[in-house]
């Protein structure tokens, strides 16, 4: 086999010819980064707030022997719905019903006397129209008939009081709602110096929920509408919706029917207090609950991915690819929430595409390659 060597100046002349034709590729630009856009479009965004409330008896009513009595029986079964004027207990009438008897006989017995004293007083009118009775004989005759008028009327009323106390051994349910458990057992004394309690009735349905909101808020809201920029339903009430443990909605939203005028010093916050249908009586008086008030809608808004809102010593911006293949910074108002989203009210305009996935690799303009932005949920649907 035959070699042919190569003087040394051809063989560096190649060499350096190998290394030329490698250095246009070295120096070759990165292509522009790829980044997930939303194009921003303004709509009508409902304004919530999630907050932590208590339900609460819309009418709590207290159940009370309001007559000494030995209690009889219990006439319903505890923890059931009763209606109003429901018989609850019975208290032993017995000594209440001889009571009335009395009063009812000493009624008669005045009635007597006083019919006694009515013919009397007309015997003496009739005579001493006739000069044949004295002043002093006249004047007795009338008063005691006077006397005997005014003892009737004390007596009727002394029936009526005893009626009273008769009808007090029936107890009844002040208001409907779902009584709750017996208090006193039968064969006790109820009603002696005080009014024993017996149990409590509370009205459920509608349910009261009790929550509070910072004054800061309240006031930004009352900002808003005054300026237009939010607005109420037709019924001018903001919305109250329960969320259950599981996190499901309640099936019956309500409405908020009480604003407290004072500021708690001690939260810096307003009592506010919805009331709630609850025809099922699934919701019960002292449970804890999550609660979405609704108050009203943002006219003009945008909703952007919480990825996309960045925040400096400057405020809210996000960053925007523009048709030129540009990144540009927009400063935004972005001080609300809803679920994964800012509520952005300015700073943006319809169109835009903001970059929600790979801010980090993006500056004010300098090219990049946007591409539609899904959400992890989206993503995890597709597969």
């Amino acid at each position: 086999m035959r070699f042919r060597i190569f003087p040394a100046p051809l063989l560096i002349f190649a060499l350096a010819a190998v290394g030329c034709g490698k250095a246009p590729q070295q120096q070759m630009q990165m292509p522009p980064p790829e980044v997930g856009v939303v194009v921003a479009k303004a709509q009508a965004v409902p304004l919530m707030r999630d907050l932590v409330g208590r339900l609460s008896a819309t009418r709590t009513a207290d159940v009370r022997a309001r007559v000494a009595g030995v209690l009889q029986k219990r006439e319903y079964a505890e923890g059931t719905d009763v209606k109003q004027g429901q018989l609850l207990f019975q208290i032993d009438p017995a000594p209440l019903k001889a009571a009335l008897d009395a009063q009812l006989a000493n009624l008669a017995a005045a009635k007597a006397t006083s019919t006694n004293n009515h013919v009397a007083a007309e015997r003496a009118r009739s005579v001493a129209a006739k000069g044949l009775l004295s002043k002093t004989d006249l004047d007795n005759a009338l008063a005691a008939e006077r006397t005997a008028a005014a003892t009737v009327q004390q007596a009727q009323a002394n029936v009526e009081s005893a009626r009273i106390n008769l009808g007090y051994a029936s107890v009844t349910a002040p208001i409907s709602g779902r009584a709750g458990q017996q208090q006193v057992t039968e064969g006790a004394l109820v009603g002696q110096g005080a009014a024993t309690l017996l149990t409590t009735v509370e009205q459920l349905d509608p349910i009261y929920v009790n929550f509070s909101q910072a004054v800061s808020e309240v006031d930004a809201l009352r900002r808003a509408q005054a300026d237009g920029h939010v607005a109420l339903d037709a019924e001018n009430k903001a919305k109250v919706e329960i969320i259950l443990p599981d996190g499901t909605a309640f099936a019956h939203a309500g409405t908020l029917d009480f604003s407290d005028a004072a500021v708690d010093a001690a939260t810096g916050a307003v009592n506010l207090r919805g009331i709630v249908p609850n025809p099922e009586r699934q919701l019960l008086p002292g449970m804890y609950v999550n609660v979405r008030l609704t108050l009203g809608q943002i006219n003009h808004a945008w909703l952007i991915p919480q990825a996309a809102v960045l925040r400096d010593p400057a405020g809210a911006y996000v960053y925007t690819v523009g048709a030129d293949g540009k990144v540009a910074q927009k400063r935004v108002s972005a001080d609300a929430r809803q679920g994964a989203d800012y509520i952005v009210t300015a700073g943006l305009t319809d169109g835009d595409r903001v970059v929600v996935s790979g801010v980090q690799h993006v500056h004010p303009g300098a090219p990049a390659k946007a591409v539609p932005w899904q959400s992890a949920a989206t993503q995890n649907t597709a597969h």
